[in-house]
């Protein structure tokens, strides 16, 4: 077990040096304490969260969708750093946009993750009933031969979307679902999360946290699926792999955990129905499963096979992904 926790920490846990622009000026998930100003500041946007969501998760679901756009347009217009984040990403990723184009996705951009914003406190109240997304017709069926393999399935994902939905709708579904995260900057907004996906019935390994490889392994020896995001530039082990045309730092420990262990890899995640038929519960979306075959090249060449299902799922639906970050910032 020793050598099987090695393995794994080599690909799971937070080894390497983040910019500057992705890390808090103080860290207490890498053993900082936070100055008096950051203690204060983070104090007062928990008191402030948990208000908001007192007061707002009695409301309707599709009130709380039509708020969270409003504050998404909001933010557009608040956050200049990020906002030429989302032109500057979206201008290399998609160039066949003009201007004027652009423009108008990047301000979607913002009002979808409102919409998904809202989404996810409609979750969170005991009032709201959940309607899962529906899998595609063929994609439960892929899930399922992979599982019955019984090795366990690595189950990448990515910020697409109402991804909190997604991994509900998976365990609704029946899926014997154990998503890998990292904590929250404030371990008071993790426990907030952590309430959310309980009621949910979605279980939560913490990457930082003690035992966390030998969970991991125990979820994939029983032939469970273990969901990874891995879009978004993180402090893990990572190779550098092509993702929306770009060389970009991306996450091996998915591909490395699947290859040592054996486990199938599928990338899943919220898709447009085709043919632009909309479910007035669904919003239009489903859920779509790809098998991603381990091949050859070791979990360098995996990685990059994965980034690019990830890549194709994100220009599919490009006004659902989280373009406001640094994600190729060197």
């Amino acid at each position: 077990m020793n050598r099987v926790k090695h393995m794994l920490s080599a690909g799971v846990t937070p080894e390497v040096r983040v910019p500057r622009a992705l890390s808090p000026s103080r860290d207490c998930r890498e053993g900082e304490l936070w100055s008096p100003a950051q203690s204060a500041k983070n104090a007062a946007l928990y008191i402030a969260a948990r208000a908001v969501l007192t007061l707002l998760s009695p409301w309707p679901a599709r009130w709380l969708r039509a708020a969270g756009r409003g504050l998404g347009r909001v933010a557009y217009l608040l956050f200049p750093r990020e906002r030429r984040w989302t032109h500057e990403n979206l201008a290399f990723a998609i160039p066949a946009l003009s201007k004027g184009e652009r423009t108008r996705m990047a301000r979607g951009v913002y009002v979808q993750l409102g919409d998904h914003l809202g989404d996810t406190v409609a979750l969170l109240s005991p009032r709201q009933p959940l309607v899962p997304l529906p899998f595609e017709e063929k994609s439960k069926a892929i899930l399922d031969d992979v599982t019955r393999q019984g090795r366990g399935v690595v189950f990448v994902s990515a910020h697409l979307g109402p991804w909190e939905r997604v991994a509900a709708s998976l365990v609704t579904a029946g899926v014997d679902l154990t998503v890998l995260a990292r904590e929250g900057y404030d371990p008071r907004l993790t426990r907030l999360l952590d309430e959310l996906r309980s009621r949910l019935g979605v279980r939560v390994i913490y990457r930082g946290s003690p035992g966390a490889p030998v969970r991991i392994v125990r979820t994939l020896r029983r032939g469970g699926v273990l969901g990874v995001p891995m879009d978004l530039r993180s402090r893990v082990p990572s190779v550098v792999a092509p993702f929306l045309g770009r060389p970009a730092s991306t996450a091996v420990g998915p591909a490395r955990i699947a290859l040592r262990t054996g486990a199938g890899v599928v990338v899943g995640t919220a898709a447009p129905v085709p043919g632009g038929v909309a479910s007035a519960l669904s919003g239009g979306l489903q859920i779509t499963v790809t098998r991603i075959e381990l091949g050859d090249g070791g979990a360098s060449a995996l990685t990059a096979r994965i980034n690019d299902e990830l890549s194709r799922r994100i220009l599919a639906m490009p006004q659902g992904w989280v373009w406001m970050h640094p994600r190729w910032t060197p």
